[in-house]
């Protein structure tokens, strides 16, 4: 049974007066809503890497490049969906938006818990799955663009920053809970049997050997009571707001457009990866960001025209600037993310060896530091800074505050190269881990701040009818980190050369460097300041 009064009909809140007897109230009930599904989205969308770190410990019969191809898969897959995403919102409502993007993430939970069941399950069951957990990752971008049109541009770094940042701890959520609910049958007969580690592994509470009982289908499961309570939620707790979404329609309607848009990107996402295998994956990504967008206007009737009218952002330049901008924060917090785990396992699990002839091998290392243990903290701090680095550009402009972390950024990811070089080649990598994971850290700091700064930016740079959509698009790209981060540190690493992944990283923060200083700090280029 729907709520009554779910759709409201005005909506001021640039007006000190409605927003003050009215519209805060609402917006806060809708914020503290959005937050929690925010977090559900993400820890299913990037649980893959913590989920292909302990595959490797349990024997599942895959290589390396596969656990990274099925992290890669779903980073692409969150990337690609969020570009239908981020136009749910005006054409099919925010409460009806919330309530079916959070309640699909139960497929990919439920799907991941029985294909981890056995070890036998084959690689494209796998594929399927990862595929489909990007809804998670989708859901970034109807959820900002929902959530900035509750609030007045003076609180837009405050309620994006809090939307975005503790919704990123679905992440460091993700990350602490998977290798935790690993130890212990929570599920009793219904969770399956457990399978034995075949090599250490490691959780906050300490390391755990060989030969353990592990219920890594746990890593699924657990995320369905959490999906089913915030599906209530959002049916009976959110709104749609009229003047934003005018076609909102009856929920059936809503929900059928819905489901038709996500269906477009997840065609785009399996045009996407066959193209990865023909054609070099710099070519291959825009080629799927196009054809998204071009499957859209193929939508019928009111979609395609309201499709059409928000399709106008990409004739300012500012949606092209903050585009680029957003990917350095954002695509960086997001890329590191789903690769940082499946790193730590190769780069610090493996060590040189030098035999009495001078041949040099590369074997385990028996006293490797456990992703599962550290992981988390680098989008913990990430995801915490996040609404501080909101406050603080509401106070001195977003520009700037950009301009500061992305000098950071450069200087970070270079140093990071260079001890992930000694590592590689080191015949104790264990010594150089801690100076790898505080720079780690130093680049979610910055990425945190840098994310809270650019969402500013982007609330004061658009109007209300733009910012939604350019909020989504600009997520939308730089989503496609969690794709692009896990591939290229896994092709440098099989070449033997980590370093220059994070070379290449850097230099694209330099060019975002004089991006920013051009359109916003350049003399009077940009009156608004933002």
């Amino acid at each position: 049974m729907a709520r009554k009064n779910a759709d409201i009909e005005h909506w001021d809140v640039e007006n000190e007066e409605f927003w003050e007897s009215t519209g805060k109230k609402i917006a806060n009930r809708n914020l503290w809503i959005s937050i929690p599904s925010l977090l559900m989205g993400f820890a299913i969308w990037l649980m893959w890497g913590m989920i292909t770190a302990q595959m490797q410990n349990l024997g599942f019969p895959f290589t390396v490049d596969q656990l990274f191809t099925l992290t890669a898969i779903g980073g692409l897959a969150g990337a690609t969906l969020r570009i239908p995403a981020s136009f749910m919102i005006r054409i099919a409502g925010g409460r009806n938006t919330i309530f079916l993007t959070t309640a699909l993430l139960m497929i990919p939970a439920l799907g991941t818990g029985i294909a981890l069941m056995n070890p036998g399950t084959p690689f494209w069951i796998f594929q399927a799955l990862a595929l489909l957990s990007g809804i998670g990752g989708g859901n970034f971008a109807c959820s900002m663009s929902n959530i900035s049109s509750f609030f007045p541009k003076q609180q837009q770094g405050y309620a994006l920053g809090m939307n975005a940042g503790l919704g990123n701890f679905g992440v460091t959520t993700m990350q602490i809970l998977i290798p935790l609910v690993m130890t212990v049958g929570l599920f009793g007969a219904l969770g399956g049997e457990p399978m034995a580690l075949t090599k250490a592994s490691g959780t906050l509470i300490g390391r755990i050997e060989a030969g353990t009982d592990t219920w890594i289908q746990n890593a699924g499961f657990i995320w369905l009571g959490f999906l089913i309570l915030l599906g209530f939620a959002g049916w009976f707790g959110m709104n749609n707001l009229k003047p934003i979404s005018p076609q909102t329609g009856n929920p059936a309607s809503a929900f059928g457009k819905i489901l038709g848009l996500y269906a477009l990107g997840m065609i785009a996402t399996v045009v996407g990866m066959l193209a990865l295998d023909w054609i070099n994956m710099w070519l291959a990504l825009p080629l799927t960001i196009l054809l998204t967008l071009g499957l859209l206007l193929l939508l019928p009737g009111a979609i395609k025209t309201s499709i059409k009218n928000q399709y106008r952002i990409f004739r300012d330049k500012h949606t092209w600037a903050m585009t680029i901008i957003y990917t350095a924060t954002f695509g960086s917090f997001i890329g590191f993310s789903a690769a940082l785990p499946l790193s730590i396992t190769v780069i610090f699990g493996n060590m040189m060896e030098v035999a009495a002839d001078g041949s040099v091998t590369r074997i385990a290392n028996p006293d490797a530091p456990s992703a599962l243990t550290w992981a988390w903290m680098g989008p913990f701090v990430g995801a915490l800074i996040r609404p501080v680095g909101g406050w603080i550009s509401d106070k001195l402009g977003g520009a700037i505050v950009t301009q500061i972390i992305s000098v950071i950024m450069v200087v970070a990811s270079i140093a990071v190269g260079y001890v992930m070089m000694l590592a590689y080649n080191a015949s104790n990598p264990n010594q150089y881990f801690w100076m790898f994971l505080l720079l780690f850290i130093v680049l979610f700091a910055a990425s945190g701040i840098g994310n809270g700064s650019t969402f500013r930016s982007i609330g004061v740079i658009f109007d209300i009818q733009q910012k939604g959509p350019v909020l989504g698009w600009t997520s939308a790209v730089a989503a496609y980190g969690a794709f692009i981060a896990p591939r290229v540190i896994g092709d440098q690493i099989k070449a033997g050369t980590p370093e220059m992944a994070m070379y290449g990283f850097a230099a694209f923060y330099a060019i975002c460097l004089v991006v920013n200083w051009w359109f916003y700090l350049r003399g009077n280029a940009y009156v608004k300041n933002p």
